[in-house]
This record gives structure tokens, C-alpha cells and sequence, in this order.
């Protein structure tokens, strides 16, 4: 039985841990030998293991998304799973319950692995069709980043957010075009935590004018649980979406007032339309992707002068 792992993966396990690399060796020997030790993901086609830290120096506990064909099986996805230590959850939980929304390992399981076949999905459309537009993104953030950035924020990072970081910390765009619908693109944590520390000092100014204001009338420009995720260009951070980790949502934010998007979108239901309109153009509604080149362009973020070089995708 012949076990593949992308290269993004070995890159992706070694940011996790300095033990994960060997701890997914072992599972890969073990796979070999009961390609069927797995169970339902939920996903299609995708049966999960998990590898139990306890066993690995320098290993959490991770979950393992693959792909079980007669002669191979391809390893789709590492993701970490939320601890289960008594010290952790405490933590977690107090933070959840100040936002509202408690924090149920058996969901966070299911997020993790959409999340991550969603993105892969998306990166793996964008290395065959998009090689330029592939390598503008960024290698995925080590733990104690988003430990940090956690820290700096006084939130907890949803768990799809968190691995979505892992996966890809942010993406450099190509001639200040980002792969995701619009042109925008997925931020660096750097911009992430740059965006946020603004949105709170804009809030605090505002606050101290709705100290004077009628309640109907006290404007709110941003809150503690927004954290951003995608900006308008790599380099323009005037305005994109944050996923509000209070309930679960992306929403807009912007320095021009634009409204709000019309439908309410998860990370992961974000995502999965995004490779959804790669994967079957004939069918996307939000925007067109199309190529100039070696990059994806949408077609709703276009410069005008440079339409007639663009080209839709095959339907």
C-alpha cells in the first residue's frame, strides 16, 4: 500500500510539533498495514484518525483526515484537536462563556477537518491551474503565533480559523490581486493584528462620544470578538471580513460604510463555496474566476485595463 503526504503537509506537521512529523511516520506504517483503521469523517470519501499525543515527545493530539483508494492512500489533512488536559478546557471555556458559545470538542472535530479539506481543495486547484497565485501564499503559522495573537486579542481563535492559519498564515497576492472572490486575500497575522489593534482604538474613540449619545444613536465600528481574516488587497487593509468569534460569522468591515454582506457565512461555508466555484465555474454566483496568466483573477475585482487579457475557466 503506497501512503502519500504532500509536501504542504511534512511543512504543516513540522510547524505543529518537532514530534509530529515522526508521530505521522508511525500512523503512515500503521495505515499501511489496515488502510481501513479510520472511521467516517463525514466528508466524502474521507476516513479520520486520530494520533494521541500522549505517545509522541513534543506531539499533540491530532486529528488525521485520508483518502482510502485500492493501491494508495493519500493523507489529506493534520489538524490539532482541542486538549482534553483539565488545565486547557478551563481556560478555553471561560473565554467561550464570556462570548457565548460554550466551547463541544465533537464540533470543533467536524470544523477542523471541513476546514482543512476545503482549503486543500482551494490550494490544490491554485498549484495545477494558478502556480503563480499557489506561490504567493504564505507556509502556515507555527501554534505559538496564533498563541500570541490570541493572547494580544483576549479571545479565543475559533479552532477552523486556527487551522486555517496553520495551513496558510496569510497570502502575499500577485501584482496586489489575492485568490479569494474579489481579489481579496486570506491576511498575515501581522496585518490581522494591526487591523484589530485599529478597529479597537477607533471603538474607544467612539465610545467616548457615545458616552453623550442617546442609546439608539451610539455607533459601533468594532468589538473585541471580531477578529480579521481576509482584506481587500494584500496590501489595503480598508476594508474585508472578520470572523466574529462570538457567533461563528464572517461579516464586513470597512472604513466607507459599505452595508453588510447579504448572507451569512461560516469560515467553513466560506471556504467550501470558494472551491466550489473553482472546481465547477458553470455554477458560481457570488463571482467569476477566470486567469491572466499563471494568476486567479475574479472577475467582480478587475482592473478595466487589463479585462481583455482575462480568461473565464472551462465550464
Amino acid at each position: 500500500m503506497n501512503i502519500e503526504i504532500r509536501p504542504v503537509l511534512r511543512d504543516t506537521a513540522a510547524r505543529l510539533g518537532v514530534g509530529v512529523p515522526f508521530a505521522l511516520k508511525v500512523l503512515a506504517g500503521r495505515l499501511a498495514e489496515d488502510p481501513d483503521m479510520g472511521r467516517p469523517s463525514g466528508l466524502p470519501g474521507i476516513l479520520t484518525a486520530t494520533i494521541d499525543g500522549d505517545l509522541f515527545e513534543d506531539c499533540p493530539a491530532l486529528s488525521v483526515g485520508y483518502i482510502r483508494e485500492p493501491d494508495r492512500i493519500e493523507i489529506r489533512y493534520v489538524a490539532p484537536i482541542a486538549s482534553s488536559k483539565p488545565a486547557a478546557p478551563v481556560q478555553d471555556e471561560d473565554r467561550s462563556q464570556e462570548q457565548g458559545r460554550p466551547v463541544d470538542p465533537a464540533t470543533e472535530a467536524v470544523t477542523v477537518r471541513e476546514v482543512a479539506d476545503a482549503w486543500h481543495r482551494i490550494t490544490r486547484w491554485l498549484q495545477h491551474n494558478a502556480p503563480d497565485s499557489y506561490a504567493a501564499l504564505h507556509a502556515g503559522a507555527a501554534p505559538a503565533e496564533i498563541a500570541a495573537l490570541e493572547g494580544e486579542f483576549g479571545v479565543r481563535i475559533p479552532m477552523g480559523l486556527r487551522v486555517l492559519w496553520l495551513l496558510t498564515a496569510g497570502d502575499e497576492g500577485v501584482k496586489g490581486r489575492g485568490c479569494l472572490p474579489g481579489n481579496r486575500a486570506l491576511m498575515t497575522l501581522d496585518a490581522a493584528a494591526a487591523t484589530y489593534r485599529l478597529g479597537m482604538r477607533s471603538q474607544a474613540h467612539e465610545d467616548s462620544l457615545n458616552a453623550n449619545r442617546p442609546e439608539h444613536e451610539r455607533i459601533t465600528l468594532w468589538k473585541p470578538t471580531w477578529i480579521p481574516v481576509v482584506a481587500l488587497r494584500p496590501a489595503d487593509t480598508t476594508s474585508g471580513l472578520y470572523l466574529d468569534s462570538e457567533t461563528g460569522y464572517l461579516g464586513r468591515w470597512s472604513r466607507f460604510n459599505e452595508p453588510p454582506d447579504d448572507e451569512l457565512d461560516t469560515l467553513v461555508t466560506y471556504l467550501e463555496e470558494v472551491a466550489d466555484m473553482l472546481d465547477a465555474p458553470a455554477l458560481a454566483t457570488r463571482d467569476r474566476p477566470g486567469l491572466i496568466g499563471g494568476t486567479l483573477v475574479w472577475l467582480s475585482g478587475i482592473d478595466p485595463a487589463r479585462e481583455d487579457l482575462w480568461q473565464p475557466l472551462a465550464t
